[in-house]
């Protein structure tokens, strides 16, 4: 196939990308635009996410089966994903499982036993829903349609790119005012899933490990053992937060798995740094419309990151999506990662930090305007948060603002 025509199918597909207003991502035009060059049975991007291992989140018309039986258990399977994020480059699935592709899980008992699907091929993806968190687009076919050529994995290739150029716009154009300015004291980092092995090494996740103080790292090491040492119990995820080694907390989720095939044999335990307040900010349904479940409890996330301040009742939230309290939490909980209450304080605590840091009030204004009862009330919770007073923290801060510069 000549260079033209793979440049000529590739603007067929920019032009679908951009042929929707607004600040979403036209996956369905996309997928359908792709297929009329690239022909395939089903397709889908998937991501990592904040709560362990990874999701189909597009397009709107995935087959719910599918979206299931891939949350349930093929994520865990899934090696070509994994090796084409870890890799950088395309993976069918004959490269990324090698001689054991017939026998593999993933063909086995989702490919095949879903949908009779055999050639499947995975190109990664930047961050599809959340900077820090990798993903991939992956096309399955039938296997009379024959496996992915070269020149066809080059044009998916060029469309992930043209799919990672558009996410990084939009997340631009949806990211409100306030959170614009990339401040150097968030805990943000180039990429923020790690997995570890049973031997407490990092086999995922290098590229952002490594930018961690040694403080964090050797904790996030015991941690990991620890875990891998307890698997075969209750394999019971935890929110955990850990001192850097000027005392200030970072809030990790530790996900232990007896076996996470798409990594290889033997346990896993992944370590996902939790995306802060004004992360999601910029998330929207349209990023999870293959997820039925996640769209509906996004509008009680848009609903907390405006009435924060306010210190809504759990019962309130509840209701902005239709679902009982109870309901609610724990849908909340298993889906987010973190508990409606933890996330009302990391909105209260990622505002804190960004009045403080603009000097233009006093502590006792700052507590009263994002909704604590008092000022020591104020000192005492984003110390636990932090592991820092504010005015310890803001000198920290400062020093980390100064020294970027």
């Amino acid at each position: 196939m000549s260079k033209q025509a793979v440049q000529r199918d590739v603007a067929n597909v920019a032009d679908a990308l951009h042929s929707r207003a607004g600040d979403t991502i036209a996956y369905r035009q996309v997928f359908d635009a792709l297929g009329k060059s690239v022909p395939f049975a089903e397709g889908f991007v998937v991501a990592s996410v904040p709560r362990g291992g990874m999701q189909i989140v597009a397009p709107a018309k995935v087959p719910d089966v599918l979206v299931h039986a891939y949350a349930v258990e093929a994520h865990k399977n899934d090696r070509v994903s994994w090796q084409a994020i870890h890799k950088k480059k395309p993976m069918r699935g004959t490269e990324a499982w090698g001689a054991a592709y017939e026998q593999s899980p993933y063909l086995r008992d989702f490919m095949l036993y879903n949908c009779n699907f055999y050639h499947v091929v995975a190109v990664p993806l930047k961050g599809p829903v959340f900077a820090g968190y990798p993903g991939a687009i992956q096309l399955l076919r039938y296997r009379e349609q024959g496996a992915f050529t070269d020149a066809e994995i080059t044009k998916i290739s060029e469309v992930a790119k043209l799919i990672d150029g558009a996410v990084d716009n939009v997340r631009q154009a949806r990211t409100p005012q306030q959170f614009m300015y990339q401040a150097p004291w968030a805990h943000r980092l180039p990429q923020r899933q790690f997995a570890f092995d049973a031997k407490g090494r990092c086999v995922y996740g290098n590229e952002g490990y490594s930018l961690l103080d040694e403080a964090l790292r050797k904790q996030i090491t015991e941690i990991c053992r620890g875990r891998v040492a307890d698997i075969g119990g209750e394999n019971v995820p935890e929110r955990v937060q850990i001192p850097d080694s000027r005392g200030d907390l970072w809030t990790f989720r530790v996900v232990p798995y007896e076996s996470y095939k798409a990594l290889g044999t033997g346990p896993f335990v992944f370590v996902c740094l939790q995306v802060e307040a004004g992360d999601w900010s910029t998330i929207r349904p349209s990023d999870f419309q293959a997820d039925s479940e996640m769209v509906r409890l996004l509008p009680a996330v848009r609903f907390m990151q405006a009435e924060f301040h306010r210190s809504p009742a759990l019962g309130a939230i509840a209701r902005v999506v239709h679902l009982s309290s109870f309901h609610f939490h724990r849908r909340f909980s298993e889906l987010l990662g973190l508990t409606p209450k933890h996330f009302l304080l990391e909105c209260q605590i990622y505002e804190t930090k960004r009045q403080m840091m603009s000097q233009q009030k006093d502590l006792a204004q700052i507590a009263d305007d994002c909704g604590f009862a008092h000022q020591s009330h104020f000192t005492s919770r984003f110390k636990q948060v932090t592991g820092l007073t504010p005015t310890r923290w803001r000198k920290l801060a400062q020093d980390m603002q100064r020294t970027s510069v």
